[in-house]
């Protein structure tokens, strides 16, 4: 690789991901969401850093291979390295938390307006002697000076849990029926994104552009349904937790659906079939439109999960047997669309 070509596969994530990062650092501070933390600039640098570099490694990364033949050896790829980027984004956020939350770190606040000026008391008259009269009358329009009033006690400090939750979307009334209605959406939405990716492949073929349709799926996705079942299960599972608080509950309520989205789908551009990216932005769509109703994370996560795991267990096993077995066409436009 010459130094122009890694100019750009290094270079161009780095600086996207640095404008990323600094993109939200703004867009915080816009939608007054800023956190008290970064009120101390050491920890506002090191939050920035630490997403900057998960934007470069994890969304913007694949953008700087476009046009270069990059062919993965899965052979060499071990079962930590397909959650690598689930940990990146967990490290990312939590330190991002941390530095924005973590201490007794308060925003600073104006400087108190100065007392005013005590009021002026009348002048003591020595009163004459044994005048008992006069000597009560002074008493009683000087009166003793009041108790002082205790403040009152600040509020208690929310933990840190509590305080994650509320920043990431995963406080709810009740869990439960949020996960209920994600298996519910997380079928629909499976059934929604095959109709539409048919749909636009069928459009594309009406018009003489069946080049663009893919005949077979990418790479990476026969080598994940080859491995074992619970490795499957986890990866559907960590894509579901880790993704949904990371670019739902944690980029979205910040940068707002449409550019969460956008991340979304170039963090799945490194699957090498940018038709894929279709079905890829419209599930960020319908799961970013299911947090902003339901105002919290859990059912966008169930459906994301639930969503990989038909896919990962059933759906894509299924049509690379069928394929294997009959190399029929429509499987292959099938294995092709999943």
């Amino acid at each position: 690789m010459d130094a122009p070509e890694q100019m750009l596969r290094f270079g161009v994530p780095v600086v996207l991901g640095i404008a990323g990062a600094v993109v939200l650092d703004r867009m915080c501070a816009a939608r007054g969401v800023f956190p008290p933390g970064f009120h101390v600039l050491w920890r506002r640098l090191l939050a920035g850093a630490a997403v900057a570099g998960l934007l470069a490694l994890g969304v913007f990364a694949p953008l700087g291979s476009l046009g270069l033949t990059l062919e993965p050896d899965f052979t060499k790829i071990t079962t930590p390295q397909l959650f690598a980027l689930h940990f990146l984004m967990l490290a990312a956020l939590g330190m991002w938390f941390l530095m924005g939350y973590a201490g007794r770190v308060e925003p600073p606040r104006p400087d108190p307006l100065p007392l005013p000026l005590p009021l002026s008391t009348p002048a003591l008259v020595e009163p004459a002697p044994n005048h008992v009269d006069g000597l009560e009358a002074l008493e009683r329009a000087v009166p003793p000076p009041a108790e002082p009033v205790p403040p009152p006690a600040p509020p208690p400090r929310p933990s840190l849990g509590s305080v994650f939750a509320a920043q990431f979307g995963f406080r709810t009334p009740n869990v439960w029926r949020e996960v209920g209605l994600g298996v519910v959406l997380g079928i629909g939405a499976w059934m929604v994104v095959l109709l539409a990716l048919m749909g636009v492949a069928g459009v594309l073929w009406a018009v003489g552009g069946e080049d663009a349709v893919p005949r077979q799926p990418p790479a990476l996705v026969p080598f994940i349904a080859g491995l074992p079942i619970l490795v499957r299960a986890l990866i559907s599972l960590s894509a579901g937790v880790v993704e949904e608080t990371f670019f739902r509950g944690f980029l979205q309520p910040r940068v707002g659906i449409v550019l969460s989205t956008v991340f979304f789908a170039l963090a799945h551009l490194s699957y090498g079939q940018p038709f894929m990216l279709i079905g890829i932005t419209l599930l960020s769509l319908i799961y970013g439109l299911l947090v902003k109703w339901r105002q919290n994370v859990w059912a966008a996560i169930t459906a994301h999960t639930f969503f990989d795991g038909v896919q990962l267990l059933v759906i894509v096993p299924s049509v690379l047997r069928m394929l294997q077995a009959t190399g029929a066409k429509t499987a292959a436009y099938l294995a092709g669309l999943l």
